[in-house]
């Protein structure tokens, strides 16, 4: 853990972190396929086990003792195997027959957990460990996507009063609010590739239990968003 943070801030990322494994849990749970159903379980501890593998990483250090390795560590062991899932579930027939039964209210409730995270980054921020750019009150507008999630669900999903392009535009715009502070982060880091955040640099991600942000909150978020767009794009929408 980080010197310097106080423990609610700690405690209030994990539950950020539990609440991203339940509502991300709940995708699979609520599919209207038996066959996905009957997995929800495999796959809930499948993303516990990842959880504790990146945890005990983390708290061994292997992130945060070496920050000239290229690539980073974070983005090599934490970020890379989930990317690299997410590809292979969307090349393989048996992924996408997988994805296109998850049901869309669902994918889009797990945004919610954006508001906890930007939260944590302000938190994070004030006590020195990322620096603004990453907040709300610089060049972080992901916010935004946490706090409409739950009315494009309301509106959009549940009442049906949004288009599919309206839907598609949301998702979209969101995708790059995340890929926009996911660049920011990865360049404020320190690394070779730094190149913001010099006076205050983005270290909080390098330790336990910010560095789930990274290896697993931003994967579910990036997942839910390409797999609505996907539905979308090909007229399988599962509410």
């Amino acid at each position: 853990m980080i010197t310097g943070i106080p423990l609610f801030v700690n405690v209030f990322f994990v539950l950020t972190v539990l609440l991203t494994l339940f509502l991300f849990h709940g995708v699979v749970k609520n599919s209207s396929s038996i066959t996905v159903r009957a997995k929800a379980n495999l796959f809930l501890i499948v993303l516990i086990m990842w959880l504790i593998v990146q945890s005990v990483l983390a708290l061994n250090h292997v992130f945060s003792s070496d920050t000239t390795s290229f690539p980073p560590k974070i983005a090599l062991i934490g970020v890379l195997p989930a990317i690299l899932t997410i590809i292979l579930v969307f090349l393989t027939k048996s992924g996408r027959n997988f994805i296109d039964e998850l049901p869309m209210l669902n994918l889009t409730y797990v945004h919610i957990v954006r508001i906890p995270v930007e939260i944590t980054l302000y938190l994070l921020f004030i006590y020195g460990a990322v620096p603004e750019l990453m907040t709300f009150e610089g060049r972080n507008f992901d916010i935004l996507a946490g706090i409409s999630s739950p009315l494009v669900v309301y509106f959009g999903i549940t009442k049906g009063k949004m288009a599919k392009g309206s839907l598609l535009a949301w998702n979209v715009i969101c995708l790059f609010l995340l890929i926009n502070i996911v660049v920011n982060a990865l360049l404020s880091a320190p690394s070779p590739l730094q190149k913001f955040g010099f006076d205050q640099p983005n270290i909080g991600v390098l330790y336990f239990p910010f560095s789930l942000l990274p290896a697993f909150i931003v994967p579910v978020v990036l997942f839910s968003h390409l797999v609505t767009i996907r539905q979308l794009l090909i007229n399988k929408v599962k509410v």
